[in-house]
């Protein structure tokens, strides 16, 4: 067995690589590391809509109860909601059971630590060591140290509801606003939330069966939401991933407006307001140069980190910087929360929009996206550090970088789980741009590709 934590928890295909074993196992290392801070931790646990997820959760749940831990489970519930009540409910720690994005048969595994942050990379590693060293500490307590179920003085969802109400001071009164649930874990509490706030709300993508979880709808198929936005004559429409920590937007020509847009028209709207700590963002290496642009533009200062929210956060943390996040829509408003929230990102970008007195169109068309074309090279691991020296691949970077020069950019990466070198380029024309990135792509291939293993 390899490396059990990625950098989004533990996943696989529940039932051969996320078995009901190994979320017990988890449960019970977990416990026995939190125990040592605690002689009784508190957990709580949530899930998204899966089929597995109830599988995984009593597995879980159980490996819990018999180190001594105590539980209180969330039920469905938003991953940001399980990081909210942890703070909430002074846990030692929060589970979410969820895959995000991925397709029904795909689940996970994440941790939070009591204040709402991912665990530690060091306590993640001690979970894992205990697993995969077999050791089986303390086996099973008995007595009066077996675990007990919480119960919750309020419900969950209600309190998560709540604290998402408290961060906004405003009504929706009049506003046509169509939500995708994406079938998945925000399917009953975002239409809660809008309706509250007055708001004629058309809701699809929530109606989930244990299978259809981001099947067809959801922020990474915003083509039913387009659809429903323009056939209402919707204001805007909001969609979801399965475990709503990512919100990808629709204005009211149903254009899709991603998560660098938003990010750029909140970051915008914070600093009217006098919000955004030293005029500065938070995203990773790929949002869009028109996001650079856009922010450079308005005074804004960005900070760049690698791929991946964890990576984001960590640089927020480091600078006080309160907006931060990725193109994918994950989008952290340190204000307000300890992780990505698509529920909560929406209403930030539904404050914008009615402080701007504009339409969503209007407001989007204010930051270009420049197109985008990625190219996937397949290389050889043993390259993936060293190709860029090579003469010829060095030359054709030059020049595709100088080729570029004031109008787009380059951007090379490896991959962190795959023997491949991804290209991408932006630029004003994606006709112009992708033979560019083809060639390249294809070099590097050439050069260092599998068959030189």
């Amino acid at each position: 067995m390899g490396r059990l934590f990625g950098t989004d928890g533990v996943r696989g295909v529940a039932g051969r690589e996320l078995t009901p074993e190994l979320a017990f196992k988890l449960g019970k290392a977990g416990a026995c590391v939190l125990k040592k801070e605690n002689k009784r931790p508190v957990v709580i646990i949530g899930k998204d809509t899966r089929i597995s997820g109830d599988m995984l959760e009593s597995a879980l749940a159980a490996g819990i109860l018999a180190m001594g831990g105590n539980v209180m489970l969330a039920g469905v519930i938003p991953t940001p909601a399980v990081a909210y009540l942890a703070r909430h409910y002074q846990a030692d720690a929060g589970v979410v059971i969820s895959a995000s994005h991925n397709s029904f048969e795909y689940n996970g595994i994440k941790f939070f630590n009591g204040k709402g942050y991912k665990l530690d990379d060091l306590l993640e590693e001690k979970i894992e060591d205990m697993i995969l060293s077999s050791v089986d500490e303390a086996s099973h307590v008995t007595g009066e140290w077996i675990g007990r179920r919480l119960e919750a003085e309020e419900n969950a969802a209600d309190l998560y509801i709540r604290h998402l109400l408290e961060t906004i001071s405003f009504r929706l009164d009049g506003k046509k606003v169509v939500l995708d649930c994406a079938n998945g874990a925000s399917y009953k509490i975002a239409e809660q939330v809008y309706r509250s706030l007055g708001a004629d709300v058309t809701v699809i993508g929530n109606k989930p069966d244990g299978i259809n979880i981001n099947a067809g709808y959801g922020s990474t198929h915003p083509e039913n939401l387009q659809e429903e936005v323009q056939r209402r004559g919707a204001d805007i429409g909001l969609a979801f991933d399965g475990d709503a920590d990512r919100l990808i937007a629709v204005d009211n020509l149903g254009r899709v407006v991603d998560g660098d847009k938003t990010i750029a028209i909140c970051a915008r709207m914070l600093k009217q307001k006098g919000r955004l700590k030293d005029d500065r963002v938070t995203v990773t290496v790929m949002s869009n140069i028109g996001f650079h642009k856009a922010m450079e533009a308005d005074g804004i200062s960005v900070d760049v980190t690698g791929v991946g929210d964890r990576y984001v956060l960590e640089r927020m943390l480091e600078t006080g910087c309160v907006i931060g996040g990725e193109q994918s829509g994950h989008i952290i408003f340190a204000e307000h929360t300890t992780t990505g929230d698509g529920i909560l990102s929406s209403l930030q970008l539904m404050e914008a929009l009615l402080a701007s007195g504009k339409t969503m169109a209007q407001l989007s068309e204010e930051v270009k996206i420049y197109p985008q074309v990625l190219v996937n090279a397949k290389i050889c691991n043993d390259f993936k550090k060293t190709y860029q020296k090579d003469p010829e691949v060095a030359a054709e970077i030059d020049a595709v970088e100088k080729a570029m020069e004031g109008t787009g950019r380059l951007l090379i990466r490896p991959s962190g789980t795959e023997p491949l070198v991804r290209v991408m380029l932006e630029g004003n024309d994606t006709e112009e741009i992708r033979p560019m990135a083809e060639h390249l792509a294809q070099l590097i291939e050439r050069k260092f590709g599998m068959m030189k293993e």
